[in-house]
């Protein structure tokens, strides 16, 4: 025990001094280096108008290591790519301008206020398409100050090169934006949709029909020269995509679409001003968006879009989050129009919706599709799918006792067929790439294709005055990235000469003798065993082929008026044949479709909507837990802290 106490006390003689401020001599002061100014050496600021820098920097990075390997500058060489070209280079130099300032006699210049807020009034809209916050280090008030603390401009060179090229080149009215042909999520979708509504505000506006299973919104974008509202006698069509999820490209095709309407009408582009200007275009590219994050994640939770794209999946993703098929869901009134086609007066139009459908499984999204469809007088439609290169036309369902595939013609057969050759006429290939044999040039009755009963084509016909087709557009269900604007060079002239094809066949008002449209009058052509119904205004549109026909127009309580419509090959827009109706006793046929149009009003009997509309609330509360914008992966895979700064907060 003395030993040890001794070997203590020869140590603590033998130890240094401990350094105390107070005694005078004990302790030497740290040198502390001051900062001195040194090359700009990051990579993605080699262009700012200086060429040294100083470190610590404004964020606090005390090298130029902490400040490469920090996120702020992984987003700067990145931003260019998030934001598809826009903001290119203001945001990168902006971000220079505080991850390296200037450095200018070993003291650093801080960046101009007025230049931040120029850079974030132009492009904080490019950040919300994306679903990210605007980044906390271009926060003006925080890290910028103002002219008279004596500040630079960053974007001093590229205010002067751009000032030359403004004196160079004469500007368009407003400069055309280029189509990113690259798959979107579901939150990007949207962000391309808002984004689209916000650059053509006159001509666009976005809203929403519903929620998928699993709490997705089912955003539609219209395309009208008064959006939003019903103008007299201009027809309305609709785009469908995504019915099954793993069917990717018609989504694709019609958010290109959707761009390319807004950047040709700006331009000037006389036939797209004309189209917008005299038409009510809907487009709803995603009718299942859980099922294509599901493909286009490979099968990850239906809820989440962290995973990152695989694009390719062929499997998985065709149904909804509750694997439902949606093209087999919609009330099947095929089967009745074979059940009573015999039975005398029986009307293949405006049918119904049978009772007994609601006690089945009613999908969110179809029950969200039908009431749009009910909603909205449609005259035209299209549903984009995947498997072969054709346009199928209804009906859907074989008439075969036995089910099997056969040529099962709807009532407007003739009228279906110049509807689907129109789109694979004017398609690149359809018209020769299909190998059905019962494929005519691209075009095939859905039935003789694959029978199904309750698809969506069927029920637009049969329960309303919409034409539906059905355009497959090749066997790669979920092509490469690098095809899509191949795929759109295909199908451009397609979807916009279908759009031209609601203005096919005659339109009019059907009024009283005081001048009052006549709700839900009839529109009748001889030899064609399907009516149109009118709108509110007496307003009906009635698709047919050229060629010379015998129309009426009957109503409960008014007398029949009946009249030959010529329509000439080549006719560029819908004849004008308005009718006027005379009081008259009521018609004995005429009070039965009164009937059955009272009960074609019943729609949601049960009310199936409210338990719709609660399961889409609880869902929609785990998207909103676990949904990530499609960025988000790739900044949290290089470890280290989360950057929730760059998500958007409500």
């Amino acid at each position: 025990m003395l030993l040890v106490l001794l070997q203590m006390l020869v140590l603590s003689c033998g130890a240094q001094p401990r350094c105390d401020p107070q005694v005078t001599g004990r302790c030497k002061p740290s040198v502390v280096e001051k900062p001195q100014c040194t090359d700009l050496m990051l990579s993605y600021c080699d262009d700012m108008p200086y060429t040294r820098t100083m470190f610590p920097n404004i964020l606090g990075h005390s090298t130029r290591v902490d400040a490469e390997t920090g996120t702020e500058y992984l987003l700067i060489s990145v931003v260019e790519s998030l934001l598809g070209g826009q903001c290119n280079p203001e945001i990168r130099m902006l971000g220079c301008s505080v991850l390296a300032p200037r450095c200018l006699g070993s003291k650093v210049l801080r960046p101009c206020r007025s230049a931040c807020e120029a850079v974030h009034k132009k492009c904080s809209q490019a950040f919300e398409g994306i679903e990210m916050a605007w980044p906390y280090f271009l926060d003006c008030d925080r890290f910028f100050v103002s002219d008279e603390e004596g500040c630079y401009d960053p974007l001093d060179g590229l205010k002067e090169d751009e000032a030359a090229q403004t004196s160079e080149a004469p500007q368009l009215e407003q400069a055309a934006e280029p189509i990113r042909f690259t798959y979107h999520s579901s939150s990007q979708m949207i962000g391309v949709l808002k984004k689209t509504e916000d650059r053509c505000p006159d001509i666009s506006r976005t809203y929403s029909i519903g929620r998928s299973a699993g709490g997705r919104e089912l955003l539609v974008i219209e395309f009208s020269d008064s959006p939003g509202e019903h103008q007299l006698l201009q027809p309305a069509m609709k785009f469908i995509g995504n019915i099954h999820g793993n069917e990717a490209l018609g989504g694709q095709l019609l958010i290109y679409l959707a761009q390319y309407l807004c950047s040709e009408y700006l331009q000037g582009n006389e036939r797209i001003q004309t189209l917008v200007n005299n038409t009510r275009i809907h487009i709803l590219p995603s009718m299942n968006p859980d099922g294509y994050e599901a493909a286009a994640t490979g099968g990850g939770d239906n809820g989440s879009d962290e995973e990152g794209y695989s694009y390719g999946s062929r499997n998985i993703g065709r149904n909804n989050g509750q694997n439902i098929d949606l093209n087999r869901n919609f009330p099947d009134l095929t089967t009745i129009v074979y059940r009573r086609r015999r039975q005398k007066g029986f009307r293949i139009d405006h049918i119904p919706i049978p009772d007994n459908y609601w006690f089945g499984k009613v999908a969110p999204e179809t029950y969200a599709v039908m009431k749009w469809i009910r909603s909205i007088p449609f005259v035209l439609s299209a549903s984009f799918h995947g498997g072969d290169l054709m346009v199928s036309y209804p009906y859907d369902l074989s008439q075969h006792p036995r089910g099997q595939n056969m040529f099962s013609p709807a009532p407007d057969d003739k009228v279906f067929k110049l509807l689907a050759r129109t789109y694979a006429d004017s398609h690149k290939t359809m018209s020769v790439g299909s190998s059905h044999a019962g494929s005519q040039k691209g075009v095939i009755n859905g039935a003789q294709w694959s029978s199904i009963a309750g698809g969506m084509q069927d029920f637009n016909y049969l329960h309303t005055n919409c034409f539906e087709v059905t355009v497959s557009l090749g066997g790669d269900k979920f092509p490469p990235e690098e095809e899509l604007a191949l795929s759109w060079q295909d199908n451009q002239e397609a979807l916009i000469a279908f759009i031209e094809a609601a203005h096919r066949g005659i339109k009019g008002i059907v009024k009283d003798e005081e001048g009052k449209g006549i709700k839900g009058a009839r529109i009748s052509v001889r030899g064609i065993r399907h009516d149109v119904t009118t709108t509110e205004n007496g307003v009906y549109w009635r698709l047919l082929t050229p060629g010379i026909h015998i129309v009426s127009a009957s109503a409960s309580g008014y007398t029949r008026a009946t009249k030959k419509v010529h329509l000439p090959v080549g006719m560029l827009s819908a004849g004008r044949v308005d009718f006027v109706l005379q009081k008259a006793p009521p018609d004995s046929d005429l009070q039965e479709a009164e009937r059955i149009v009272s009960t074609y009003e019943r729609f949601d009997p049960y009310n199936q909507y409210t338990q719709y509309t609660m399961m889409a609330d609880v869902n929609q509360q785990h998207v909103e837990r676990a949904e990530k914008p499609w960025w988000w992966s790739y900044f949290v895979s290089l470890g280290g802290p989360a950057p929730t700064w760059l998500l958007k907060r409500d």
